[in-house]
């Protein structure tokens, strides 16, 4: 049996779409980048604390595989989490604007046999974005809850000049990555 050690609906609807059967668990996993932590072993750390935690909780069910997963937009070696409060968003969306930032994206499964990881590197490019563009899609809400305070799969869409990488990686679980370290299993 697959678990998902998250919560986001994006992850669940994307492994629907490529056919996994998995179920949730509900993790609590600290989000903070350490002192010196490259934003590439953050993302990576993250999401194997996610998978780790996950499979605590069903390891005494045999052929459990639990997969976590953690994306997070990078920007002169600056994480950009999810913004706490409108002001955090709109900054957030001030310096991404006219510029190219990456969208990484790290997956873990961790079974009783082992641990195995996948990633996603995507540059994203946004268009020059003006004051009233970014207060207008702030206003929405949709840039909460969302690394680096825009939804690709939304109205961001309309930001976006240029992607190269994975739209699934950027949305938050990439899909060629994920499908081939399960069959792996």
């Amino acid at each position: 049996m697959f678990y998902l050690a998250s919560q986001s609906p994006r992850r669940r609807q994307l492994l629907e779409q490529i056919g996994i059967d998995h179920r949730t668990l509900d993790v609590d996993v600290e989000e903070v980048r350490a002192a010196g932590e490259s934003p590439d072993d953050y993302v990576s750390r993250v999401a194997r604390d996610k998978a780790r935690a996950g499979f605590a909780l069903v390891r005494n069910e045999a052929g459990a595989i639990v997969l976590g997963a953690d994306t997070e937009v990078v920007l002169d070696d600056e994480v950009f989490g999810k913004p706490a409060v409108e002001a955090d968003a709109i900054a957030m969306l001030r310096r991404l604007s006219g510029r190219e930032h990456r969208v990484l994206s790290v997956v873990w499964a961790v079974a009783g046999s082992g641990e195995t990881t996948t990633r996603s590197i995507s540059l994203v490019r946004f268009a020059p974005l003006t004051d009233d563009a970014i207060a207008a899609y702030v206003a929405t809400g949709e840039c909460f809850g969302k690394a680096g305070a825009y939804a690709i799969q939304g109205r961001a869409a309309a930001f976006i000049e240029n992607l190269t990488g994975s739209y699934s990686g950027v949305m938050g679980l990439p899909l060629f990555e994920t499908a081939r370290l399960l069959a792996d299993r």
